[in-house]
């Protein structure tokens, strides 16, 4: 009995010992995607410069 229970063990741990062998990870880099702000920036500057136009042209009417 003793001999039946050593073999199984042994067996278990061969198995788990020659499960496979070790490959380093491959890890993917993230994707970054950058936002272009061109359209939103542009119409940032346009709508304080509409402002100042106008509040100039009440000035200059007065």
């Amino acid at each position: 009995m003793k001999k039946l229970v050593l073999a199984a063990a042994l067996t278990g741990a061969a198995s788990f010992a020659s499960a496979g062998t070790y490959e380093e990870p491959v890890i993917e880099a993230p994707v970054i995607v950058e936002e272009t702000e061109a359209s939103s920036s542009a119409a940032g500057v346009w709508v304080p410069l509409v402002l100042l136009a106008i509040v100039a042209a009440v000035i200059a009417a007065d």
